[in-house]
C-alpha cells in the first residue's frame, strides 16, 4: 500500500468514529445518547443446518417428511452478558425444533474443557424456535426419535458444534456495552388453534386479557460502546409451522426468516458499513446484489456479454471453496463484530401462524370448532397461512411481520437494563413431584404429578399438522382398538390412569424403558437475570394462559420480595422449548378438554402447578441470594442410542459425466425480469450428507462484474429467494441430482448472472472429494 493510501486509511478511520456516533444517534437509537456501560456484552452466530438429505424432519412426526434440500440455513445465535467483575449468563437461540437435554449436556462438557467453571448448566440457557423443518434425531429419548429411525449423529454433532462455536464467538466478542428493552403488540402473526380449550379457563381470568393469545413482543437491543448496536433478541409466541408437514426443504420457518430479514437489514442499512466499504475496502466486496452498483444498462450488450459464458463442466474443488464464496462471510468486516438478531420462542403451545383459520380441504368450510374435524375426521382439517396456498409465502409474510415489529421496537428502545446479573437452575423429577395447592378456605392440599403419558388426542395432531387414522382432538374416552395396540407396548395400571384422568392414555411413555427411556422424567428449570429482566427457561410448550399464569406468579414473587432494586418495572419472559423437551403444558382447565395440547401434557393435570411452585422457589432464592440444591441429575443416554438410518455407501454418475456437470441448463439468450421470473438449473450431484458444507453453501447465484470480468457471489442457499433441492431417481440409487431454483427478487440489479453448485461425492471405500459446476450465463433486467 502506498504512503498516500495509508494516510487516507488512517484519516478515514479517525472520521469513522464520528460516523459510528451518528449511526447510533440517528439511524438506530431514535436520537438518544447512552454513555454508561452497565455490562460486558458479546454475541455470536454459527451454522447448525445439519444433514440436508435422507433425515426425517423434527416436529410433525411424519415419517414421509424427509429432508431433500434447503430453503435457507439454520443458525445458533448467542448472547453473553456479564458484570465486569461478576457473574455472567449465556442465552442460545437455536433454529431448531427444540433444545435437547443430551445436546446441552455435551455442550457443557466441551465448555468446561475450554473455560473451566465459567459456563455451566446453571448459567447457560439453550432454547429452540420450534421450526418443524429441521433435521431430527438429536434428542435422547425414544419417543422423539422414532420417526427419524433412531439417533442421527450428524444432526446431533451439527447442533453441539454450532452451539459451542456460537458461544466461543460471543465470549471472544465480550466488550463493554449496554442493553435496552422494549415491548409492543404484534396483532397479526398468531391465532389460537385450540380456542375451545382456552374458553374452558375461568371467565374472570379470561376477561383480564383482550386476546386469546399473547400479542406482546419483548425485545433486547445490544449496544457495544465502540461499534454501536451489535444485535437484538426478542421473544414472541407463534408456532414454527408456516411450513407444512409435506415440506422437505430445511427451513427456519417464520422466525428464522425474520432473523435473516433483520440481520440483512442491518448489514445493508448502516451508515458505517456503506461508508467504510466505499472509502476503505481495497477490493470489490462480495455483497448482496441490492447494494452492488449498476452500470450495465444496455440490454443487447448484456445479452452479447452473456453469450461468451457457457456452462462450466463439473470440476474438483477444495473443501473450503463454498465457504469462501458464501455471500455473508464476505459481508463481514473482520475488525467489526457481526450483527446477530434472534427471534426466540416463548409460550406458543396453542398459537398458530396460520392466521386465516382452519378449513376443510374437501369442502372449504371451517373445521368443527370443538374437535377440528371435517365430517368427523381430522385428516382434512388444515390451518391456512396468510400466503395460502403458498407455504413459502406464508413463511415470508409471518416472518416479515415479526421483523417489522422488532425493527420498530429496536429503533425506539430507550429503557436501559440496570442491575445484577444472576441465575438459578435446578433439576426436578416431574414424574413424582408433590405439589401444594391453595384452597378457597385458606387451607391447602397436596397433589402429585405423574410419570409421563400421552393421550389419544395426541395422535390426532393439530390444525397445523393433523394426524392419521381415526384419532380426534377432544377425545377423553379413547378407543378399544387402539387400547389393544397400546397394550402391546405397555398397559398403564390403575394408579397411572387415575393420576392422568381425564386423559385416556395412548402411550405410557414414562413407564416404558426398553431399549432405554422413552420420555424424560427429570427436567431443567432455570432463571436468567439481567437487571430488571428475568428469563424463565422451560423445557416445553406452554399454552397462552399457562404462560400467563407462570409469568404472573414469578412477577408477584419478585415484587413481594422486598428487594429495593426490583421496585420499578420488571420484565418476565418465558423462553420455551429450552434446555430439553417434555412436550406441552396446559392449565388444569384446558387439560380437562383433552385437545392435542392437553393430551400432550406429559405429567398429568397438575403439571403447570408444579412448574409454578418450583419457579416461585427459584425466584425467591434468586432475589434473596440464597443457594438452591441442584436436584437429581438427568441421565446421559448417548452411549445407548440406536440408529437405523442407512449410511451413504457411494455416489456415481453416468459414464462420461462428472459431478457438477449441468444436466439442464438455461436457454441461450435467456433474459429474465426482476420480481417476476424464475430460473432453474439441474446439476449432476452427490448426497449432501457427505459434507454438510457448514458455514458454506450448496448453491450460489453469481453476478458478472463487467469491469474485470469476475464473478461476484450475490445470493446463496441462506437466501429465501434461492432454493436448493436434491433428489435421487430411486430410493437406493447412487446417482443423484441437484436442482437450483432462483426466484429473482425485485432488489436484484440488472446484469449478467450464472448459477453455481457445490457438493461432495463419496467413493466406494469412503473417501470424499469436493466438486463444483456452473450454468451458462443469462441476463436479468
Amino acid at each position: 500500500m502506498s504512503g498516500n493510501a495509508k494516510w487516507l486509511r488512517d484519516f478515514t478511520m479517525m472520521e469513522l468514529s464520528l460516523v459510528r456516533l451518528w449511526t447510533v444517534l440517528f439511524l438506530l437509537t431514535g436520537g438518544v445518547v447512552y454513555s454508561h456501560s452497565e455490562y460486558l456484552i458479546g454475541l455470536g452466530s454459527y451454522d447448525i443446518t445439519g444433514p440436508a438429505a435422507d433425515v426425517n424432519m423434527m416436529g410433525y412426526a411424519n415419517m414421509e417428511q424427509v429432508a431433500s434440500g434447503i430453503h435457507f440455513r439454520l443458525r445458533a445465535r448467542t448472547f453473553i452478558v456479564s458484570e465486569p467483575q461478576g457473574k455472567r449468563v449465556v442465552f442460545v437461540n437455536l433454529d431448531a425444533c427444540m433444545a435437547s437435554q443430551i445436546v446441552k449436556l455435551k455442550v457443557i462438557e466441551r465448555l468446561k474443557a475450554r473455560y473451566g467453571d465459567l459456563y455451566t448448566e446453571k448459567n447457560v440457557g439453550i432454547s429452540g424456535i420450534h421450526t418443524h423443518a429441521g433435521p431430527g434425531g438429536y434428542l435422547q429419548y425414544v419417543i422423539y426419535i422414532v420417526t427419524s429411525l433412531g439417533f442421527v449423529r450428524q444432526s446431533f454433532d451439527a447442533l453441539v458444534d454450532g452451539i459451542e462455536n456460537s458461544i466461543i464467538q460471543a465470549h471472544e466478542n465480550l466488550r463493554p456495552g449496554s442493553i435496552f428493552v422494549n415491548n409492543g403488540e404484534l396483532l397479526d402473526a398468531g391465532v389460537n388453534r385450540s380456542p375451545s380449550a382456552y374458553l374452558n379457563n375461568p371467565s374472570g381470568e379470561r376477561s383480564k386479557h383482550k386476546y386469546d393469545v399473547d400479542k406482546e413482543m419483548t425485545l433486547l437491543k445490544f449496544v457495544d460502546d465502540q461499534w454501536g448496536p451489535v444485535g437484538s433478541f426478542n421473544w414472541f409466541a407463534t408456532h414454527g409451522t408456516s411450513m407444512s408437514r409435506s415440506n422437505s426443504l430445511i427451513s427456519g420457518d417464520n422466525k428464522g426468516a425474520a432473523s435473516r430479514f433483520m440481520e440483512d437489514w442491518f448489514e445493508q442499512n448502516t451508515v458505517e458499513r456503506s461508508y467504510s466499504e466505499e472509502f476503505i475496502s481495497d477490493e470489490i466486496p462480495r455483497r448482496v446484489s441490492s447494494i452492488i452498483e449498476n452500470h450495465q444498462d444496455n440490454h443487447q450488450e448484456l445479452l452479447e456479454l452473456a453469450s461468451y459464458f457457457e456452462s462450466q463442466p463439473g470440476k474438483p474443488a477444495t473443501r473450503i471453496s463454498s465457504s469462501a464464496r458464501r455471500v455473508r462471510s464476505a459481508l463481514r468486516k473482520a475488525e467489526m463484530p457481526g450483527f446477530v438478531s434472534a427471534f426466540c420462542q416463548t409460550n406458543c403451545g396453542d398459537v398458530s401462524p396460520n392466521v386465516l383459520g382452519a378449513f376443510c380441504l374437501d369442502t372449504g368450510l371451517p373445521c368443527d370448532f370443538n374437535h377440528s374435524t371435517c365430517g368427523g375426521k381430522n385428516e382434512m382439517c388444515y390451518g391456512r397461512g396468510p400466503g395460502y396456498p403458498d407455504e413459502f409465502e406464508s413463511t415470508r409474510i409471518i416472518g416479515e411481520r415479526q421483523f417489522k415489529m422488532a425493527l420498530d421496537l429496536f429503533n425506539k428502545a430507550s429503557e436501559q437494563l440496570q442491575g445484577k446479573v444472576d441465575y438459578r437452575h435446578v433439576y426436578v423429577d416431574f414424574s413424582q413431584l408433590n405439589v401444594t395447592l391453595p384452597k378457597k378456605n385458606g387451607k391447602s392440599e397436596v397433589v402429585k404429578t405423574c410419570p409421563a403419558a400421552m393421550g389419544f388426542a395426541f395422535a390426532a395432531g393439530t390444525t397445523d399438522g393433523p394426524g392419521a387414522f381415526d384419532f380426534t382432538q377432544g377425545d377423553d374416552k379413547g378407543n378399544p382398538f387402539w387400547r389393544l395396540v397400546r397394550n402391546v407396548l405397555k398397559t398403564p395400571d390403575k394408579k397411572q390412569n387415575d393420576c392422568h384422568y381425564p386423559k385416556p392414555i395412548l402411550l405410557d411413555t414414562g413407564e416404558m424403558t426398553k431399549p432405554y427411556d422413552w420420555a424424560p422424567s427429570i427436567l431443567s428449570l432455570q432463571i436468567l437475570r439481567i437487571g430488571q429482566l428475568f428469563i424463565l427457561s422451560v423445557p416445553g410448550e406452554f399454552t397462552t394462559m399457562a404462560g400467563r399464569r407462570l409469568r404472573d406468579a414469578v412477577k408477584t414473587q419478585l415484587k413481594n420480595s422486598g428487594n429495593k432494586d426490583l421496585s420499578g418495572e420488571i420484565h418476565v419472559v418465558i423462553a420455551g422449548l429450552a434446555n430439553g423437551y417434555s412436550q406441552y403444558v396446559t392449565t388444569f382447565e384446558e387439560y380437562q378438554v383433552q385437545r392435542y395440547e392437553g393430551a400432550s401434557t406429559l405429567y398429568g393435570p397438575h403439571t403447570l402447578s408444579g412448574y409454578i411452585q418450583e419457579f416461585k422457589k427459584l425466584s425467591k432464592s434468586l432475589v434473596l441470594d440464597m443457594p438452591v440444591q441442584p436436584g437429581p441429575q438427568p441421565p446421559d443416554l448417548l452411549d445407548k442410542q440406536l440408529s437405523f438410518l442407512t449410511p451413504v455407501m457411494m455416489d456415481t454418475t453416468p459414464d462420461g459425466d462428472s459431478f457438477g456437470d449441468v444436466i439442464s441448463d438455461v436457454p441461450k439468450n435467456l433474459s429474465l425480469k426482476r420480481g417476476n421470473d424464475q430460473v432453474t438449473v439441474v446439476f449432476r450431484s452427490a448426497c449432501p450428507r457427505n459434507d454438510l458444507l457448514t458455514e458454506g453453501t450448496f448453491a450460489l447465484v453469481e453476478k458478472l462484474e463487467q469491469k474485470d470480468k469476475t464473478w461476484t457471489p450475490v445470493y446463496d442457499d441462506d437466501d429465501l429467494c434461492l432454493r436448493f433441492k436434491w433428489s435421487r431417481p430411486k430410493k437406493l440409487s447412487s446417482r443423484s441430482q441437484a436442482t437450483v431454483e432462483w426466484r429473482i427478487p425485485e432488489s436484484a440489479s440488472p446484469g449478467v448472472y450464472r448459477i453455481t453448485h457445490f457438493g461432495a461425492a463419496k467413493k466406494l471405500f469412503g473417501s470424499v472429494h469436493h466438486f463444483t459446476g456452473s450454468s451458462s450465463a443469462f441476463v436479468v433486467t
